[in-house]
């Protein structure tokens, strides 16, 4: 592959320090094409020829940031990843992967999962991702879900030693709390925490982000775009079997329609900037600080040049009040996730 040396996007710093690291200002999400979004994701000569070549694009337009993790597939996007870079010719110092460990694949339905934090765990899992990837350290390994039975301090310390070994270059946790982001950063300085943030996921705006600056931890969102619904292109007939949005409680009954409405403000603003609902949506996610780097997850070409295009929006001060209004939590129908779910829930697969 013959790749663009000159950057379409701009850079951002995550973490403050020795745990700060520059990536694009725009990440690529990776698991949608292994795992979650029924028959549009998954193994297979198509599929995965198709997710390769986005890979190979999304470097051409100055993505370095690339995330996956050890359970999307399970494994086999680790592996899908891993290969795609190394037949893309671009140096390895040039890309900057993020993959993550802590929750166990143990059976086919969703509901058998399990949450293991124990540092015999850790260096296992290490292991298992490198090996997958074809790599010889990790850029940025998250614990993905927080072990309720081990502290995180012990969690940490091992990640800390995979540090100072070289096997790992820095360190984020995935959907923690603010105590917990406090009691991780102490043990080992942390550089990123990723989170569900968009438009109509805002509840990070009340604790978990005046923590992170507090800290100088950096944001990685995901699902920026709503798990798509953002875009305004989601059909109930779209949700197929397997695709796990079929079940979610804002894509099901009332809550679809009601949603679908507050999506027609984004189009209008869209519309006026000649620009499409999902940049727009994007646009507001970057504009909410330098310390904020989304990974949008796509396998297709066509929705990641899209995506990269956000970076050049800059949207008005009334554009983002009218956001803002609009897509207030109260104003949101139905839940992220099933009724229960926390931040330090464990539960919850399928991000």
């Amino acid at each position: 592959m013959t790749t663009d040396t000159s950057s379409v996007l701009p850079t951002r710093v995550l973490g403050t320090g020795d745990a700060a690291l520059e990536v694009s200002a725009l990440g690529l999400g990776c698991m949608g094409m292994s795992a979650f979004y029924g028959a549009s994701s998954g193994t297979g000569s198509t599929t995965d020829a198709e997710s390769v070549r986005t890979i190979h694009r999304a470097l051409e337009l100055g993505v370095r940031l690339f995330d996956t993790a050890d359970m999307y597939g399970p494994h086999t996007n680790e592996e899908l990843l891993g290969r795609a870079l190394r037949s893309s010719g671009v140096d390895r110092d040039d890309v900057v992967v993020a993959t993550k460990f802590g929750i166990k694949v143990t059976g086919p339905r969703p509901v058998d999962r399990a949450v293991d934090g124990s540092p015999a765990y850790v260096r296992e899992s290490v292991d298992g991702s490198l090996r997958r990837l074809g790599l010889d350290h990790v850029d940025l390994y998250y614990q993905h879900r927080v072990d309720p039975i081990v502290p995180v301090e012990e969690t940490f310390g091992a990640l800390g030693e995979l540090v100072q070994s070289g096997k790992v270059r820095h360190l984020g946790i995935s959907e923690a709390g603010p105590a917990t982001v406090r009691r991780a950063h102490a043990a080992h300085p942390l550089t990123a925490l990723q989170t569900e943030y968009s438009l109509w996921s805002r509840d990070v705006e009340a604790e978990i982000l005046p923590t992170l600056r507090e800290l100088g931890i950096g944001l990685v969102p995901y699902s920026p775009l709503g798990r798509g619904f953002l875009t305004g292109t989601v059909t109930r007939e779209q949700l197929a079997d397997g695709d796990f949005r079929a079940t979610n409680p804002r894509f099901v009954g009332d809550a679809f329609d009601a949603n679908l409405a507050l999506v027609d403000v984004v189009r209008r603003i869209a519309d006026a900037h000649g620009a499409t609902p999902a940049q727009v949506a994007l646009a507001w996610v970057l504009a909410q600080g330098d310390d904020v780097v989304p990974i949008p997850g796509t396998r297709r070409e066509r929705y990641l040049e899209d995506n990269v295009g956000a970076a050049a929006l800059r949207l008005s001060d009334d554009d983002r009040a009218a956001l803002d209004a609009t897509f207030r939590p109260e104003n949101v129908a139905g839940a992220r996730y099933v009724a229960g779910a926390r931040y330090e829930d464990m539960s919850r697969v399928g991000r």
